[in-house]
C-alpha cells in the first residue's frame, strides 16, 4: 500500500528536491508526497488526507510556524508522526517540538540520505502500527462476533429442543392416529353393507355431518398433517445442524445438509414480497464424501454469502434499470457442489443473477469493514470472516467472480481431510508468533 507523506516548507525549490529523491519510489507507487508551504494550509491538506502516515514540517514559516501546527496536529491526531526540521542554531525550537510529541527531527542544510533513512525508519513503525491496530480490531470484532454467533447457536439449540419434544409426540401418535381413523372407516363401511337401511335418526346424523364427505376427506386431513409433522420434524433437523457454531473439534460433516440447513433458515427472505417475486434456488448436488471441517464456522460461511446473494438480487430489483432484465428471467441462485480440479478437494459454487459488483471494488471485498451496504445494514464484515475461516481455518480458497449486469460467483474450495489436531495447533501458535512480531 501507499505510504503518504505530508511536507509543510515555505520553500519552493524544497519541493522539487524531495520529488527528485524519492522519484523511483513515487512511480512504483509505495509513496506519495502532499506539499503545503504554511501551516494553515497544511491543516487544510490533513484533513482532506485522514490516512496521512507522516507529517514532515519546518519550523520557521509564514501564517503558522511549525511548532504551533504541531500542536495543532496533536490535538486532531495523536498518534501522526511528525518529524520536524530546523537550522543548527535553533536546537532551542528543536527541543520545543520534540516535547510537543515531535518524533524524530532533521537539521538544515538536509543530508537526504539521512532523510531517506530517517523517513523509511518511520514509515516502517507506521505500517507496524496499523498492522497491529488492525489485527486488533480485527480479533476483536471477530470475537464480538464469535460470541454473537455462539450465542445464536445455543439459542437456535435450545429452540429446536424445546420444539422437538413436544413434536416427538405429535407425529409419534400421528401414525397411530392415521391407523384408528383408517381402521374406524373400515368399520363403518361394513357396517353400512350389513345395515343398508339405516334408521331416520341415524340418516339425520349422517346428514348433519356430511358422512360421505367426512369419510372422504379425514384420510385426506390426516395425511396433510402427517406432511407437516414431517415439515417441522426436517425444521428442527435444520436448527440443530444450523446450531453446531462453537464446535471446538474438527467434525466430518455432509456439505449438503449445511448447504440445507442454512437456506432452510433463510427460506423467509426467498419467499416472494408485495415488492418483488420469489427468489428461486437451482440446487446441483454431485455425491461427495463427508468432508473434515468446523460444520457451525462453515455454516456461516454460507449464510454470508447466501445472504449478500439476497441483498444483491433485492439490490438489483429495485433499480429501474434493472427491472427489465428481469421481465424475462426470474431473480435465482445457482448453487452446486462437485469434486475440485485439486485431488482430494471439493467444490462449492453460488451464483446469483444479479447486478454483479463494479472492479473497482472487486480487490476490496475481503477487506475487514469494507461494505458498499448503508450504514445499519451491513459491516463489512461478512466476507472477510469467512474469507478467514476457509482459508485459515479450513486451509480452503474463496474466490469471488462477477461481471456487471450478470452477477456474482462464489466458490468455495475445501480439502476433504483436515491436517492432525497437533499441526492445527502448531499453525495457531506459528499465527500468534507473527502477530507478537508487531510488537517488537
Amino acid at each position: 500500500m501507499v505510504s503518504k507523506v505530508l511536507v509543510v516548507d515555505d520553500e519552493p525549490a524544497f519541493e522539487s528536491l524531495i520529488c527528485r529523491k524519492f522519484r523511483k519510489r513515487i512511480r512504483q507507487g509505495e509513496l506519495a508526497f502532499i506539499f503545503a508551504a504554511n501551516g494553515n494550509e497544511a491543516l487544510e491538506k490533513v484533513r482532506e488526507n485522514t490516512d496521512l502516515d507522516l507529517v514532515l514540517t519546518d519550523i520557521n514559516m509564514p501564517q503558522m510556524d511549525g511548532l504551533t501546527l504541531l500542536k495543532e496536529l496533536n490535538r486532531l491526531n495523536p498518534t501522526f508522526k511528525t518529524i520536524v526540521i530546523s537550522a543548527y542554531g535553533d536546537m532551542k525550537n528543536i527541543r520545543k517540538a520534540m516535547n510537543e510529541g515531535a518524533f524524530d527531527f532533521l537539521t538544515k542544510p538536509i543530508n537526504l540520505n539521512d532523510l531517506e533513512v530517517t523517513v523509511e525508519k518511520i514509515l516502517k513503525d507506521v505500517k507496524k502500527s496499523k498492522e497491529l491496530e488492525r489485527r486488533l480490531a480485527l480479533s476483536q470484532v471477530q470475537l464480538i462476533q464469535s460470541e454473537k454467533m455462539s450465542g445464536l447457536g445455543q439459542m437456535v439449540a435450545g429452540v429446536a429442543h424445546e420444539i422437538n419434544n413436544p413434536m416427538s409426540f405429535m407425529s409419534g401418535n400421528i401414525v397411530h392416529a392415521e391407523e384408528y381413523a383408517r381402521d374406524l372407516i373400515e368399520l363403518v363401511k361394513i357396517f353400512q353393507e350389513e345395515c343398508s337401511q339405516p334408521s331416520e335418526r341415524l340418516q339425520e346424523k349422517m346428514d348433519e355431518i356430511e358422512f360421505d364427505f367426512l369419510i372422504e376427506d379425514l384420510p385426506k386431513l390426516m395425511q396433510s398433517m402427517k406432511i407437516g409433522s414431517d415439515r417441522i420434524v426436517e425444521i428442527v433437523r435444520s436448527l440443530r445442524c444450523f446450531s453446531r457454531l462453537d464446535e471446538a473439534k474438527f467434525r466430518k460433516v455432509d456439505i449438503r445438509d449445511n448447504i440445507d440447513s442454512t437456506l432452510m433458515i433463510l427460506r423467509n427472505r426467498l419467499k416472494a414480497k408485495s415488492d418483488r417475486p420469489e427468489i428461486e434456488i437451482v440446487q446441483d448436488y454431485s455425491e461427495l464424501p463427508c468432508i473434515d471441517c468446523y460444520s457451525g464456522q462453515i455454516n456461516q460461511v454460507l449464510m454470508n454469502i447466501l445472504s449478500n446473494a439476497i441483498d444483491a438480487l433485492e439490490d438489483a430489483l429495485g433499480m429501474k434499470e434493472e427491472r427489465d432484465r428481469f421481465m424475462n428471467q426470474s431473480p435465482k441462485i445457482w448453487i452446486q457442489t462437485q469434486f475440485s480440479q485439486k485431488p482430494d478437494w471439493i467444490s462449492i459454487r453460488l451464483k446469483d443473477n444479479g447486478s454483479g459488483i463494479p472492479e473497482e471494488n472487486m480487490t476490496k471485498l475481503f477487506d475487514p469493514f469494507f461494505t458498499t451496504k448503508p450504514i445499519g445494514k451491513g459491516t463489512g464484515l461478512g466476507l472477510s470472516i469467512s474469507y478467514e475461516i476457509v482459508t485459515e481455518k479450513h486451509g480452503g480458497q474463496l474466490q469471488i467472480f462477477s461481471e456487471l449486469g450478470k452477477g456474482t460467483e462464489f466458490a468455495i474450495e475445501l480439502p476433504i481431510h483436515q491436517q492432525s489436531e497437533e499441526n492445527a495447533i502448531a499453525a495457531v501458535k506459528e499465527e500468534k508468533s507473527a502477530i507478537q512480531e508487531l510488537y517488537v
